[in-house]
């Protein structure tokens, strides 16, 4: 991070120290910041609008200061533990949810020198401690001592587990394609390569791999649990699911979680499909500058933010639009529907780069 201010002697010269708390304070704002930004601006507002009502309107100006209610509201209720719960494992398990969330935010590239880590196997990575959350999940419904818990955990595993392996193939077609692992290589790939000699825009793979494009934004709509995939938390038949015996503050770091690390895989979805933070060639050519020229660390956070919420607004559109799917349904379209498209579309992937 201190290429962004490479002219800057006094910034050259930090000590890691304060490297490192300038990158975790950054790393707090990335997850945390836009998880609230997309909640008023969907869960509150745009979703209000699509059910012709008005949403939160008397906290702050047009409900504006909603949020920070209901983030006080929760930081004052108690902290409750269910009498035969697993003290220690029911306290660890939201902060091993919110754990996932922060690792997926590390290798996420915002510019061509704003980076946390910059791994050559960042998609690996990625994908690994994603399904991390799975653990937080189990160890919530197991450690609550309550059937409901135990049940949303158990269907919540399952169904994790189900879809990692679409979401897994549905990125190893983009792999195929730039030829390596590492995230900032792949946008550098999409906004090098050319599609059939035309290089105006790049090659950002929503064209080429739409196919896993979509196969990924589906698996991810399940690996938030939400509808059409709701099932861990059905409200109708397992109260909150695996989140029922939770209060106060606990509860609040399930909620944070459930949104950051909708807003983190809609940042990972922008990376791998849609350019990451490189503007089109075009643009660039325009102004007569580099694409990967040091004012791109500080646009590129921003291209990367509106890019995330076009991601974001997918998610919670087919959220409040499509019904439930019965268990048996979610299964059978992972198994028998999402792993053989995604397999076709490695294929053919795999066939185009040999050809082509």
């Amino acid at each position: 991070m201190t290429e962004l201010f490479a002219t800057d002697y006094f910034w050259e010269t930090w000590p890691w120290w304060a490297d490192t708390i300038f990158r975790l304070i950054f790393a707090i704002v990335a997850v945390l910041l836009p998880a609230g930004a997309t909640v008023y601006l969907y869960l509150f507002k745009m979703v209000s609008f699509m059910q012709s009502r008005l949403g939160p309107m008397e906290a702050g100006p047009y409900g504006s200061m909603q949020l920070v209610a209901e983030l006080g509201k929760n930081l004052q209720k108690e902290d409750i533990f269910p009498a035969r719960a697993d003290r220690t494992v029911f306290a660890l398990a939201p902060y091993v949810v919110l754990a996932s969330t922060f690792l997926l935010a590390v290798v996420v590239p915002f510019g061509p020198e704003a980076t946390f880590v910059n791994l050559d196997t960042g998609v690996y990575f990625a994908l690994a401690v994603s399904s991390v959350s799975v653990v937080g999940i189990l160890m919530a419904g197991w450690a609550s001592a309550s059937k409901y818990s135990l049940l949303g955990g158990l269907r919540a595993a399952g169904q994790l587990i189900a879809y990692e392996l679409p979401l897994i193939l549905a990125v190893v077609g983009v792999v195929i394609q730039a030829g390596t692992l590492n995230l900032q290589n792949i946008v550098t790939a999409q906004n090098q390569q050319e599609i059939f000699g035309w290089g105006a825009i790049g090659n950002p793979y929503i064209i080429t791999q739409l196919l896993g494009f979509i196969i990924f934004l589906i698996a991810v709509q399940a690996e938030l649990t939400q509808v059409p995939f709701d099932m861990p938390i059905a409200e109708s038949e397992l109260v909150s699911g695996y989140m029922t015996e939770y209060s106060g503050f606990r509860f609040l770091m399930f909620f944070i979680g459930e949104f950051a690390t909708a807003n983190i895989f809609a940042f990972l979805g922008a990376t791998l499909f849609l350019g990451g933070w490189a503007v089109p060639p075009f643009v660039t050519d325009l102004f007569n500058i580099a694409w990967d020229s040091p004012i791109m660390n500080l646009v590129g956070p921003f291209v990367m933010l509106t890019k995330m919420l076009l991601l974001t607004f997918i998610f919670y559109w087919v959220r409040f639009t499509f019904p439930r799917f019965r268990e048996d349904q979610l299964q059978k379209f992972a198994w028998k529907v999402l792993i053989p498209l995604s397999l076709i579309n490695i294929a053919l992937t795999a066939v185009f780069k040999v050809a082509f």
